[in-house]
């Protein structure tokens, strides 16, 4: 995603059609290194966004709207003291280089016209918007330093503005034929054609310079010292075309697709590169906007996703370190069946005990050969308290084995009904699915709700219909898929009708299968692909094979005070399936 000098020229152009004697009308400082102005004109209205953030630093037109925090930042004020009602007289960027300057017509502190400049720098880590006066003294930065952090300059208030050093390339619209093929071959022959564009000329990212070589044919690994003077005319023609349109202003903004709908990258011209992807043609800013909301959008569902995990993995390993305990506890109250048999045996023998004894051997007639068995005895107490002792042990081991299994049981049931949340939440990929779990986590007890207000707004987002993902079979057949425990319990217990199919995983955390039936017989292939979505969707998506139960819904039921998602069958057959990414993707197209 590189906001390179082309993209900022594009940018620029874009801006100065637009923004050119637009009023500044408000000014916001969302996040700590983003601003947001909105400016106007007459019926016309914009949001200009400029982020200094590290990695997402970027300036172009916005639809979006972001809250303003109640308490403005420094740097806001400042702004708004100076800013506030100024008028937009000229934008230009220096050269190629990553940075803006916004004009903007103003008056001083006596009402005296003014002019102050807002300078939008991208450059990744060191970005920066300073805002200097007409005497090119700082008023103020979004990131304030000194010589301690950079010894080129510093960027304070009071402080003269120094841009930031430049890098010594060569424009690519003042150049000819033989310049470029100068430029060229003066660079080391075993550097790769891609590397020397990006030293050589300014403005030209490493994505635009795979674009110039890919136009030509040419692998893109391909290094200087196999170049004959073919291969660098055909690396001028394309190279001279870009530069071309550059000049005259002529862009082609794109934007490309991952396989899975994400944005990939963008430029401010046509990328070939990418012919197997999805692109989309539109104006710079429209294209950055575009970008920048999925990128912040996906990172809200990272984020979501981080934290709840955190929550539902601290409770996994909570009980996977209780399970070999309560197993141990199992092992050892398994012993009191020999309290039962001793304390029968000792009764059976009890001419032979006297106190004081330490042990005493006696035949076990339960045993076919009575063999046998040394019993220990406290010698401090009579025989009949010793027998009294060893069925006090074996009463006080039986009602341990009850407790402890009924405590692992609900271990075991807690441990699948967390694994199944997991899934849930790794496969998850919106917000608004991400919150539903997260309600369920609420209302389970394992998340604490922050405020009053919050959980009223989960009380009514609860409160929404659930949306499951919906697939149609190459038979005809409407397929539901629930994607968290929420939505698996609205398709099987009220979305259903008897007659329906239901599939799940074979003990295997997963989601929710319905196939509605309609009535009808449900045809191989149709059962197959829900199968296949079943596993899909379920912890073994990497797995090759994988079984999947299926039965009539119903055969399936909620125990009373069962978890979300938790349910049993009955009567089920099972299928083994292998799952496939592209028949999920062709179902749900």
């Amino acid at each position: 995603m590189p906001f390179d000098g082309l993209v900022m020229a594009a940018v620029s152009h874009e801006l100065k059609n637009k923004l050119t004697g637009a009023r500044v009308e408000k000014i916001y400082q969302p996040l700590k290194e983003e601003l947001v102005l909105v400016l106007s004109k007459p019926r016309e209205r914009y949001r200009l966004l400029i982020s200094a953030n590290a990695g997402n630093a970027r300036v172009h037109i916005t639809a979006k709207s972001k809250p303003n925090p109640s308490n403005p930042p420094l740097f806001c004020m400042v702004l708004r003291k100076h800013l506030d009602g100024g008028y937009i007289s000229e934008i230009t960027q220096p050269g190629l280089e990553r940075i803006l300057h916004l004009k903007i017509n103003t008056r001083d502190e006596l009402g005296r016209p003014a002019v102050k400049t807002l300078i939008i720098e991208i450059m990744g880590k060191h970005s920066n918007i300073i805002l200097v006066d007409q005497n090119n003294k700082i008023l103020d930065g979004i990131k304030r330093y000194s010589h301690a952090v950079s010894r080129h300059r510093e960027v304070l208030p009071g402080r003269e503005y120094i841009s930031p050093p430049e890098q010594g390339k060569n424009s690519p619209g003042q150049l000819n034929e033989e310049r470029f093929f100068a430029l060229l071959t003066a660079a080391d022959i075993d550097l790769k054609l891609t590397d020397i564009l990006l030293k050589t000329f300014d403005g030209f990212s490493p994505l635009m310079c795979r674009e110039v070589v890919y136009r030509c044919g040419l692998p893109l690994d391909m290094t200087l010292n196999h170049c004959g003077e073919y291969e660098l005319r055909l690396l001028w023609q394309h190279f001279s075309e870009i530069g071309s349109s550059l000049e005259e202003k002529k862009f082609n903004p794109t934007l490309v697709f991952n396989r899975d709908g994400t944005p990939k990258d963008f430029a401010a011209f046509n990328l070939t590169q990418f012919e197997e992807h999805k692109i989309q043609h539109g104006e710079m800013n429209q294209i950055l906007n575009d970008f920048y909301t999925a990128k912040d959008y996906l990172q809200q569902i990272n984020s979501k996703k981080q934290s709840l995990l955190t929550v539902v993995e601290n409770n996994i390993n909570r009980l996977q370190k209780k399970l070999p305990k309560y197993q141990k506890s199992l092992q050892q109250a398994a012993r009191g069946e020999d309290y039962r048999l001793y304390g029968e045996l000792l009764t059976a023998n009890m001419h032979k005990l006297k106190k004081g004894m330490h042990k005493v051997e006696v035949e076990n007639f339960y045993h076919p050969e009575w063999k046998k068995i040394t019993i220990e005895l406290n010698p401090q107490l009579t025989p009949s308290e010793n027998v009294q002792a060893l069925f006090k042990k074996y009463v006080k081991s039986k009602n341990t084995v009850k407790a402890v299994q009924q405590q692992l049981s609900q271990a075991e049931e807690e441990l699948q009904y967390l694994e199944a949340v997991e899934i849930a939440i790794r496969q998850s990929n919106t917000i608004h699915d991400l919150e539903e779990t997260e309600n369920e986590l609420v209302s389970q007890g394992y998340i604490k709700p922050q405020t009053a207000n919050r959980g009223r707004r989960q009380d009514k987002k609860q409160h929404t219909k659930p949306q499951p993902l919906v697939f149609q079979s190459t038979d005809g057949f409407t397929i539901l898929v629930g994607k968290n425990n929420r939505q698996n319990d609205y398709i099987t217990q009220r979305a259903a009708q008897p007659h329906d199919l239901w599939l799940h995983t074979k003990e295997i955390p997963g989601s929710h299968v319905i196939i509605r039936t309609e009535g009808q017989k449900v045809p191989a292939g149709t059962l197959e692909q829900a199968a296949v979505l079943a596993a899909f969707h379920s912890k073994a998506r990497q797995s090759s094979s994988v079984p999947v139960d299926y039965t009539y819904i119903k055969h399936v039921h909620k125990p009373k005070g069962a978890k979300p998602g938790m349910v049993i069958y009955e009567n089920q057959q099972t299928v083994i399936i292998h799952p496939d990414e592209k028949l999920v993707r062709k179902l749900k197209q």
